[in-house]
């Protein structure tokens, strides 16, 4: 099968084959960067269950792709001093998928689930109990002799990722003792989790090299690491192996990677709205069908961030592009809905 546009984006906060590097992973609480305010309720929630011995409390983690909801849910387990086991709502397709996963899991053992919206009704009623009562039913046999038997399983802790959480039913929500959002990175941080990862990859970086790469990654962690791999190439070839702030402008531009990080895609996306229907407002749908990508894609990849930097406003009408698109872009500005063109909205 052949990868969508957003996959292939190197820029794309999804994972990608090259993001599987556990060694840039940090291990305790104490080792993350940025997300201060979660870290800080996590290790309350890690000393308080120690100092019980008890198991954790079931979390549940949100937020856009590629800040850190897998790498925290590892570091949880790490912290507990239990075993982790890796499984996403795609994959457990049948009831008894997720039976098989439960009955091998071991006392304190960490269950997590990424893309857990994406679960089947199914799925979710053999997850309901097992979070809530630590116990499974099973129906063995099958018609009039069928029978439900009741298992105790050890008591475990779930840790949900979600990009998705408005697609989350309010039953399986209501079982997560503990929810928190994670949000995109600033650059100071950004910038010493480039420093970092330089450090563990042996590449000589400058400080304004770092911030450089920093300020394009959009916020997330697993583009500033990727971008630094396509750098250190750059400074490989074209230079003298150290990163510094001109070899990253120019690897970057060579990427066609702007100041603010947006790539190609963002731009046509702007575009389409500032100059096919005069700055919107648009339906995402009518966009979509502009740049041939799915009307999700739009909304769940290319949107986040264009409504972090202020380029784009969601009214009812649909989409707008704002002054500062319009500025970025070297587009003079005629204040888009005054002119009153309608546009299609769907």
């Amino acid at each position: 099968m052949s990868e969508s546009p957003a996959e292939k984006r190197l820029i794309t906060g999804r994972r990608r084959s090259e993001d599987q590097d556990q060694s840039l992973r940090p291990q305790f609480l104490r080792e993350i960067i940025g997300q201060d305010r979660v870290v800080a309720n996590l290790q309350i929630l890690v000393e308080a269950a120690k100092a019980r011995r008890e198991v954790l409390d079931h979390i549940l983690f949100y937020g856009p792709p590629g800040i850190g909801k897998t790498t925290l849910s590892h570091v949880m387990a790490k912290e507990m001093g239990v075993n982790i086991r890796v499984t996403a709502g795609p994959a457990i397709e049948r009831a008894g998928d997720l039976a098989a996963i439960l009955t091998h899991l071991r006392e304190g053992d960490v269950l997590f689930i990424d893309e857990i919206h994406r679960l089947g009704k199914a799925v979710e009623e053999i997850l309901y109990p097992a979070m809530e009562d630590f116990v499974l039913d099973i129906v063995v046999g099958k018609g009039p002799a069928a029978k439900n038997v009741r298992l105790n399983l050890p008591r475990f802790t779930v840790i949900g990722a979600t990009t998705r959480l408005d697609l989350l039913t309010g039953a399986l929500r209501s079982r997560f003792g503990a929810i928190f959002r994670l949000d995109f990175y600033d650059t100071e941080a950004m910038t010493l989790i480039v420093k970092r990862a330089a450090a563990l990859f042996n590449v000589p970086l400058e400080p304004d090299g770092a911030y450089e790469i920093a300020s394009r990654a959009r916020g997330t962690p697993r583009i500033a690491i990727r971008l630094l791999k396509r750098v250190r190439d750059y400074a490989q070839v074209r230079g003298d192996g150290t990163i510094t702030k001109q070899i990253a402008d120019e690897a970057l531009d060579l990427l066609d990677i702007d100041h603010l990080g947006l790539d190609d895609i963002d731009r046509r996306v702007l575009r389409t709205i500032i100059e096919k229907f005069n700055g919107g407002p648009v339906g995402v749908d009518v966009i979509a069908a502009s740049i041939s990508e799915e009307a999700g894609t739009i909304t769940d990849v290319y949107e986040p961030y264009l409504l972090q930097l202020g380029f784009l406003n969601i009214l009812p009408r649909g989409r707008v592009a704002t002054r500062r698109a319009y500025e970025h872009l070297g587009i003079p500005y005629h204040g888009a809905e005054e002119q009153g063109q309608q546009v299609p909205l769907i």
